[in-house]
């Protein structure tokens, strides 16, 4: 399974990935640690404007070792967390007049530089001299999980190793640079953290969490499973006078409990018919479907947890395959089974399926 990940990556890079950013298949190791250093904590989108005037201003270590340090955190201005401008002066510096402004070969020296971790250190060797050591980042640590659908927290000491292995042995070796670049875009593109475009994903037919239901509860993080605030989405689907269900058998509450299928997320969501829409596509490759109805901001607080969520209901004129692991219940049967009290709120503000009937 692991070989068939890696070629399907690379076939997907290959033929489909149309990111364009200026350090991809930059060998300079200069403007390679200077782009990692930038986009440490920063969006791309943000770190590229960054990236090009720092790229301007200095062409190589020792312009920017050689420059004041306030005309280098001018640029920096607006970046935030200054330790990472301060890492990236004294760094330059180093290497500029202790190494004759040659960076280091290998991986191991390159962790000794101030501000490069094992992520920065593996994104130089392998793209700058093409070394066997795979980047794992919040992309790899997501495609990886669902794609093998591994539920090992990636914040634990087992989870950190657990899944730094798997993408040492994922690695083409032939091309490690060309495969952490796939892996890193596959994961800002198309197995995205929300909305992740699983129609249409080219490894969708070999991936256990597309499979099993599982790509919105994947990657789990262990402070995760105690925060306090959690928003539960609800789709209620419903087809042929039947609705999709599922029993939650995973520890936590509501064990044993039925639910509709649950999209959750860190953050609120706003829904809107629009959003729906491309959601349902996007998601479960639906699109097409009859009534579409979405409920008003249901809240519960338990002991240790703040729920809020919606119900959002669609009648699908076909069951998807990305359903079909879900159970039927015939409408007139579905009080018979055994809901949490955050669902019977949706029972009791919806007379739809007493209209079904």
């Amino acid at each position: 399974m692991k070989k068939k990940f890696t070629a399907l990556l690379l076939d997907w890079n290959k033929r489909f990935n149309k990111r364009i950013m200026p350090w991809k298949g930059e060998k300079d190791p200069f403007k390679i640690w200077l782009s990692e250093i930038i986009l440490q904590q920063t969006r791309v989108e943000q770190g590229l404007l960054y990236y090009e005037k720092f790229v301007k201003a200095f062409s190589d270590i020792h312009q920017l070792a050689n420059a004041l340090d306030a005309e280098v955190f001018k640029l920096w201005e607006g970046l935030g967390y200054y330790s990472r401008c301060k890492n990236l002066l004294f760094t330059a510096r180093h290497i500029s007049s202790k190494m004759s402004g040659i960076f280091p070969t290998n991986y191991s020296h390159l962790l000794q530089l101030k501000g490069v971790g094992p992520y920065t250190a593996a994104a130089i060797a392998s793209f700058a001299y093409n070394l066997p050591h795979a980047v794992v980042d919040g992309n790899v640590y997501r495609v990886l999980s669902r794609f093998f659908g591994i539920d090992v927290p990636i914040d634990s000491n087992d989870g950190r190793k657990l899944f730094n292995d798997l993408a040492h042995e994922c690695l083409d070796l032939k091309d490690t640079a060309a495969y952490n670049q796939a892996i890193m875009d596959f994961g800002a593109t198309v197995c995205k953290p929300q909305i992740p475009l699983c129609n249409t994903c080219i490894l969708k037919n070999h991936c256990k969490a597309v499979k099993n239901g599982w790509v919105n509860e994947l990657p789990v993080k262990e402070k995760q499973l105690q925060k306090a605030k959690r928003y539960l989405y609800y789709f209620v689907f419903t087809c042929n006078k039947q609705v999709l269900v599922n029993q939650r058998m995973g520890k936590g509450i509501w064990e044993n409990l039925y639910e509709f299928y649950l999209y959750e997320t860190p953050r609120e969501v706003h829904w809107n018919n629009e959003m729906v829409q491309k959601w349902l596509n996007h998601q479960l490759g639906v699109s097409v479907f009859g009534r579409l109805k979405i409920s008003t901001v249901v809240k519960q607080h338990l002991t240790h947890q703040s729920l809020r969520g919606q119900f959002i209901t669609v009648e699908l004129e076909k069951i998807p395959k990305s359903l079909q692991h879900l159970l039927k219940v015939d409408i007139k049967n579905i009080y018979e089974l055994a809901f949490p009290k955050f669902i019977h709120h949706f029972f009791l503000e919806t007379d739809a399926f007493t209209q079904s009937n």
